[in-house]
């Protein structure tokens, strides 16, 4: 039998996949040696045993909550924290394991009390469920397009435009999974963009998207040829991503329209754009 079915067989707390990967990490010993092929074939005489890290402990880290009750948090993410992990290794804090110590909501999952989400590098207001019917309230709202969302961002250059609509389709980019553009095969994306000052190389601009598709404003701003400072993929890396959520409208237990705000970031203020 190979190694990784091997150890989804007699330890199937963890799946096939997480296995794997735990095996490359060097978790796994075949008679007292580290293995680290997934593909090793066992004898019957083989002593498998394994010895996974404990999880770091993050108990006590914190992240700024604007608002809390027995319904809903409210935090400010700061820039390069993720919002949540994408599979079962990863280590690091994020906004998920800090909602976890509240929320019921996928309190099993690696989501706990995460409705929406920010880029890693993206900073700014984020609502999070503390239990399943919260969950399902604001759940409904971010689906139905019922919640009202401005961000702030510095983009390199300046808008040909004002203000303006951006209606343009997004769609994942076919040779760069991980990324999006463009694409008259993509799904319906709109933002529109107003122009608050500039110095005629950078501008601070106010975004306000009407879908929420996934790096939808910085698709949107780089397709129209400024793209959003400090970004990495779509533009130029900088110090940090220069886009921040700065208020986010939407309806509370119980029904409670409210608005939750972020200040700007000062750097936003002082680049380039005076």
């Amino acid at each position: 039998m190979r190694l990784d079915a091997y150890m989804a067989q007699y330890w199937p707390e963890y799946s096939r996949s997480v296995w794997q990967k735990y095996i490359a990490l060097g978790y796994v010993k075949v008679n007292g040696t580290v293995e680290t092929s997934t593909k090793k074939t066992l004898g019957e005489d083989d002593e498998v045993t394994y010895d996974i890290p404990a999880a770091p402990d993050h108990s006590q880290q914190s992240l700024p909550v604007v608002y809390q009750d027995q319904n809903v948090i409210v935090i400010n993410k700061p820039t390069g924290v993720l919002t949540h992990s994408k599979g079962a290794l990863n280590d690091e804090f994020t906004v998920a394991e800090f909602f976890r110590q509240f929320s019921t909501y996928h309190a099993d999952t690696n989501r706990p009390g995460i409705i929406h989400r920010l880029d890693r590098d993206t900073s700014g207001i984020l609502i999070g469920a503390l239990n399943d019917d919260t969950a399902s309230l604001l759940g409904r709202q971010f689906s139905d397009r019922k919640v009202k969302k401005v961000y702030y961002a510095v983009v390199d250059g300046v808008p040909k435009q004002n203000e303006a609509l951006i209606d343009l389709p997004i769609a994942r980019h076919p040779t760069a999974p991980s990324t999006f553009r463009v694409h008259t095969g993509g799904k319906p994306a709109q933002t529109t963009y107003a122009v608050l000052k500039t110095d005629g190389k950078r501008s601070l601009v106010e975004l306000r998207p009407k879908t929420g598709r996934t790096h939808q404003l910085r698709v949107h701003m780089a397709h129209i040829g400024t793209p959003i400072h400090g970004d990495r993929v779509y533009g130029k890396a900088a110090d940090r991503l220069y886009l921040h959520a700065k208020s986010l409208e939407i309806t509370i237990p119980v029904s409670d329209r409210r608005v939750f705000e972020s200040p700007v970031p000062e750097e936003f203020d002082t680049l380039g754009a005076s």
